[in-house]
């Protein structure tokens, strides 16, 4: 048989499927193996996408080296989706395939060299071993290397590593008869304490051996050195067993959940779903339904059928914060059929959850944007909630959005889709209004109670509390008064870090990061600025860098401002921050929320992270301490943002019994997206907001693309930017619209110089085979430093 194979180098030339002849002792090789493979002087790993018995290669064919895994870790749907997505997002292949795995997966390629001839091993340099070429730095060692390689007195080969490890621990058998056991512990002398507690516990638990080292360490109140003395002696018999980390280990369940019986539209909705479970009907739903009106319900009723009737289902979640909430309710209705994956999780627990969904023993999946490639089979639902984030879209290559993947495997498994929101994506909410997808609406609350009553506060008219003018008197004594009732609040607030730039008063100097075209964030708490695009920090200055002036002042605001506003206003509140700074070590989303549920704190204070999802009984009161963060951003849906946010963050009060407030602070009242997310009117906004994209031919009336430059010099950029749009020009229709080139709105990022063009198009046959050759020909430029991206339907236009 013959293996044909996409090697791991993604590059316009090998881009393609290479052909490579199976020998008898490799073993079996499936669609869907990870393999090793000679390619040129090295050897590479692959996957294999497909088998035959014929080839039109002329020559000889080399041998497949070895098959890495037992279980191929790709599904054929799999590799058959790594194809279409690669002619829809213009990234190479490989890019997709190795994207599908687990960080871990991913090859680690190591260069040694080899001595060949006697003289060579004979040398010191050597000791008989191979070198590690990546850890030769002196000058001295690096021309002895090139001595050798010289003299063909060594070679230089190239090692593939496999990086995963299986977790092993250690487990005991029993060898003997339960009598036998009973006559050695009455044999012993009676100071022999530890072996009479092993034998004892052997004696009582007989029946539940084999058992794990912890388990039988904690029976029988021994130490490793007792197992091993019994080992020894033939009382036991140890060998390592393959364990799973798990994630979901600390995750307490309850019965609470299990009795929940839907009202008449979240059944009505259900009623809807549940027909195309059965006949396996790959029919996409859209279910709008306002915050705290149980779609979350509706996703576990339309889950049990599908187990029920056999089949799996998978579920996406936008946030990892919210995972910590979602999994616990699904954990409580499905147990240990569910696996969890999101990139909170360490590589290990990665890893086994990503193992034991390969090998079928999960039957529920949530996770974040790339469990979308979960290897699960035999789909029979797939949910997406909060199918309008943004971050549902991957920003580096490969550019895929889950929730076109997500529509792609519906239809390959014939299942449904269920998109959920209470503010729907334009995109969808129009798909929807044709007919594309099946509109379902919850219009109710789940407890019957009313939304929370939504209260603009204009900062162009109100009195402040502190100095720093970030909270107004009315916010302040709204919190107060919930404090005092021993209810606890929600604080958002978009910007993290403690002042947005730092200003010279002297000279006018504002301190900007050297690689990117963007004012460092000031960060108290370590003491540094920071650029939050690429992580480059220094010391916050006493004095101006530009004209050594004291007179330096840090504007703007961020989380760990408001935070100390706070404790200085309401000094008894127990205050919990939530992040990126304050969430980046594994498990904090959990821990901060974990204690915020058990009213360890009084306000969670936190950045958009905290707007979705999280369901509090005790919160009665949400602020927003400003609106307009991302109001005037310079992108087409920075109003749909806005408004999503608002919505979303003001759902989050009064979830229970206790009525709920809302206090959005704003320097822009009257503009459309704040005033009708007071009311939460998302009828009202869509069609204004449709009007605004009909206007300005933007999605969903048109199709876009992104095409990006970056060079590290500007002219660079601009140069082959300018190519770019002859060419589109040259080739497409008049009534294509292609926008620019102009520089990005941040036009330099990581020392790169950015240019962009946008191209608007309802229909243009020519366009995808165009852009394929535009990707081709961006390998070529590449030698010159220049790099060329391709976004399809980008979320951002910045």
């Amino acid at each position: 048989m013959i293996a044909q194979v996409i090697v791991d180098i993604a590059a316009k030339q090998t881009d393609r499927i290479f052909e490579y002849h199976i020998p008898d002792d490799v073993g079996d090789v499936e669609v869907g193996s990870r393999v090793f493979v000679p390619f040129g002087p090295r050897k590479l790993q692959g996957f294999v996408v497909g088998l035959t018995k014929n080839s039109q290669f002329q020559g000889k064919l080399k041998d497949l080296l070895l098959v890495v895994d037992e279980m191929p870790p790709l599904t054929p749907e799999l590799v058959s989706l790594s194809k279409a997505l690669a002619d829809r997002i213009f990234s190479y292949r490989i890019t997709i395939l190795k994207a599908m795995l687990p960080r871990v997966m991913r090859a680690n390629y190591r260069k040694i060299l080899v001595p060949v001839t006697a003289k060579a091993k004979a040398m010191p340099f050597f000791q008989g071993e191979p070198i590690d070429l990546t850890k030769i730095t002196a000058p001295k060692e690096i021309a002895a290397i090139r001595k050798l390689l010289r003299s063909d007195d060594a070679k230089i080969e190239y090692v593939v590593e496999n990086r995963a490890k299986v977790k092993t621990q250690n487990q005991y058998a029993l060898p003997l008869s339960k009598k036998d056991y009973i006559d050695l512990y009455e044999s012993l002398r009676q100071n022999a304490i530890k072996q009479k507690q092993l034998l004892m516990a052997i004696i009582e638990n007989y029946s539940a051996f084999p058992m794990l080292q912890q388990q039988l360490e904690q029976a029988a109140r021994v130490n490793t050195a007792t197992l091993t003395s019994a080992v020894k002696k033939g009382w036991l018999k140890k060998e390592p067993v393959e364990v799973y980390r798990d994630p979901l280990a600390d995750v307490t369940t309850s019965d609470k959940h299990h009795k929940i019986n839907l009202n008449d539209e979240q059944q009505a909705a259900l009623d809807q779903i549940v027909p195309t479970i059965q006949t396996a009907k790959p029919q996409t739903f859209l279910l709008e339904g306002i915050t705290g009106s149980g779609k979350t319900e509706v996703y576990l009723h339309a889950i049990s059928q599908t187990l029920a009737s056999g089949k799996n289902a998978l579920m996406l979640v936008p946030e990892i914060s919210l995972t910590p909430q979602m999994v616990t309710q699904v954990k409580d209705r499905f147990g240990e059929q569910v696996a969890v994956l999101h990139s909170g999780l360490s590589e290990g627990e990665l890893y086994d959850e990503w193992r034991r969904i390969r090998r079928g023993e999960v039957r529920v999946v949530v996770g974040a944007r790339s469990a979308v490639f979960a290897p699960l089979t035999n789909i029979g639902l797939i949910v997406i909630d909060e199918e309008h984030e943004s971050s549902y879209k991957q920003e580096d290559n490969p550019r895929y959005h889950a929730r076109d993947v997500a529509i792609w495997r519906s239809k390959y498994n014939s299942c449904p889709l269920v998109l959920g929101s209470a503010t729907p994506s334009l995109d969808s909410r129009a798909r929807a209004q044709k007919g594309v997808y099946q509109l379902l609406k919850l219009t109710k609350r789940a407890n019957q109670k009313n939304l929370p009553e939504v209260k603009l506060i204009d900062l162009k008219q109100a009195d402040f509390a502190g100095g720093q003018l970030d909270l107004t008197v009315e916010l302040v004594d709204a919190i107060k008064a919930r404090l005092a009732k021993k209810e606890q609040v929600i604080l958002m607030l978009n910007r993290r870090g403690f002042a947005n730039f730092m200003l010279c008063r002297e000279c006018g100097y504002v301190m900007k990061c050297p690689n990117c075209d963007l004012s460092l964030t000031m960060h108290k708490d370590t003491g540094q600025m920071q650029c939050h695009y690429c992580g480059y920090t220094i010391q916050i200055p006493t004095k101006c860098p530009n004209c050594q002036s004291t007179k330096i002042r840090f504007l703007g605001t961020g989380t760990q401002k408001v935070q100390e506003e706070l404790n200085e206003l309401l000094p008894g509140a127990r205050i919990l921050r939530m992040d990126v700074d304050t969430t980046r070590r594994k498990g904090a989303f959990k821990r901060i929320l974990d204690s915020f549920g058990e009213h360890k704190a009084d306000i969670l204070l936190g950045t958009q992270m905290i707007a979705k999802g999280l369901d509090f009984p005790n919160v009665t009161l949400v602020g927003v301490v400003n609106a307009d963060t991302g109001l005037w951003l310079p992108d087409y849906n920075a109003s749909e943002r806005t408004f999503e946010l608002l919505t979303q963050v003001a759902g989050r009060a009064g979830r229970a019994e206790k009525k709920g407030e809302v206090m959005i602070q704003t320097f822009n009242p009257d503009h459309y997206a704040i005033a009708l997310a007071q009311t939460q009117d998302y009828e009202r906004f869509y069609a204004y907001e449709m009007q605004m994209r009909h206007a300005g031919n933007y999605p969903p009336y048109f199709y876009t693309v992104l095409i990006s430059v970056a060079a590290k010099k500007e002219q660079n950029a601009a140069r082959e930017a300018f190519k770019i749009k002859r060419r589109l020009q040259a080739n497409l229709h008049p009534a294509t619209i292609v926008l620019g080139p102009t520089p990005s709105a941040i036009s330099r990022l990581k020392n790169q110089y950015y240019y962009q063009i946008l191209v608007k198009y309802k229909k243009e046959a020519n366009l995808n085979n165009l852009l394929h050759q535009i990707q081709d020909s961006a390998q070529e430029v590449k030698k010159y430093g220049l790099n060329v991206y391709i976004d399809n339907e980008p979320e951002r236009i910045m």
